[in-house]
Formats: structure tokens, sequence, C-alpha cells
């Protein structure tokens, strides 16, 4: 997801430049900047998520760098009660696992009948991948698509404000992460970190594996809630 910058007083993150990676640029004598090219594309699949990026990436602050991934968990029920779980995450930042998700992995569940889908996302959807979401919903009238986001993307901007209300507009239910869907991804899509010790031999970072909230996650998903309903009303 593209990083966003506000100017209103929204939740910060206390991360310095020196954590996530960027640092002032030097000088080499050479005003011209060099272009660097990305790898090729790859959506990351799996079902359970390293504790670690879990916290950081789903941590519902406004605009921290580093935060340039999208994780999509997902959750699929089909009326024969049969149940499907995974998660999908960005690579970098060219293509988004929204997408990849509504056009590569739902379709082949929605060809047997109604599927009700719950996906916990990172943020929310861009307006490219709003307007896919939208579209499959459209195609397919027994989608039932509840869609659950720790942050709000570019929420000040009027195109992606419009994509939410068309989200909504084409059935699909939005709204704001709290600390019970936080404990429900921990406990369902989260594994804990694991380390090699001195012999090679793994170890689990943490054994309790408990999920502990910080300190103003409530306070930060009722910032995000007051906004997104300002939108859709």
């Amino acid at each position: 997801m593209a990083q966003r910058q506000n100017n209103s007083n929204p939740p910060q993150d206390p991360l310095n430049d020196s954590q996530n990676g960027t640092k002032p640029e030097e000088g080499n004598g050479n005003s011209k900047k060099e272009e660097v090219e990305l790898p090729p594309f790859e959506i990351v699949e799996g079902s359970r998520i390293p504790a670690s990026s879990f916290m950081f990436q789903f941590k519902n602050v406004e605009y921290s760098s580093g935060r340039n991934k999208t994780f999509l968990c997902y959750n699929i029920e089909k009326s024969e009660g049969q149940a499907f779980r995974g998660y999908l995450e960005d690579e970098h930042v060219s293509a988004h696992a929204e997408e990849a998700f509504f056009t590569s992995v739902l379709p082949q569940f929605l060809t047997s009948g109604p599927a009700n889908v719950t996906c916990y996302v990172s943020s929310s959807p861009c307006v490219s991948c709003a307007a896919c979401i939208a579209q499959c919903l459209r195609r397919n009238k027994t989608l039932k698509l509840h869609m659950v986001v720790a942050r709000l993307l570019q929420w000040e901007e009027p195109e992606a404000r419009r994509a939410l209300k068309g989200l909504r507009s084409s059935g699909c239910q939005i709204r704001m992460m709290h600390s019970s869907d936080y404990l429900f991804v921990w406990q369902n899509f989260v594994e804990p970190d694991v380390n090699l010790d001195e012999e090679g031999k793994e170890e689990v970072k943490n054994q309790s594996h408990e999920f502990i909230p910080w300190e103003d996650l409530e306070e930060n998903s009722r910032y995000y809630e007051e906004k997104l309903a300002e939108i859709l009303r």
C-alpha cells in the first residue's frame, strides 16, 4: 500500500527513520538520481503469519514508514459447512494482495454456490482494489463479503473516500478492527516467531504465544471508526 501523510492529528507510531530503514541521502557528487528496478512482483500465500509481521503490519496507526505491504487474512464459509482459511501478502508495492485474492483465489470457491467471506486486512483497499472487489460482488450475487480493516488508506483523499462508498454500495460490509478481531486473527492466522539458537536448532521467541495489545489499540480503533462513519454516511 502507498504510504500516507495527512495533515490531521491521527494516531502515530513512534518509529524514527533509523528504525524503518530510511536515512538521508549522502552526497556523491552526482545530482542525478539512479533509478532502481523493482524485482518481479510476487504474491506470498500461506496459512500462518509470523507474529512479528502481524504486530507491525496490522498495528492501527495512521502513518509509519515501512508499512508498504498489504496483509489479507481470509475466512471462506460454504453452505455445505466447509470452511477455508489462509492469508496473502504483497511482496512489494507494484500490486496488492486484495486483487490477487479476488481474481485468483476466491473465484475457485464461488463455482459451487453461495459463500460467506470475511477478510481481515492490514489497511483498507486502494481505489483500484476497491473497484476489483466491487466487480467481483456484481458478478457473484450469492457472495456475502465482510471486510475488517486495521487502518484506513488515504482516507482524506476524495478518490479513496468514493472508493469506500462504492464498496458499500456494491454490497460489501466494511468496518474497523477492534480488540476481539485482533485476538481472533492472532489465534487463527498467526504463528510464533522462530529463531535458531547457537546450535542451529529452532527456538520459539515467545513461548506463551499470547496476543498482547498495544496501549492505544482501542483508542485508535474508535478514531478510525469515526472517520469511516463520516465517509459512509
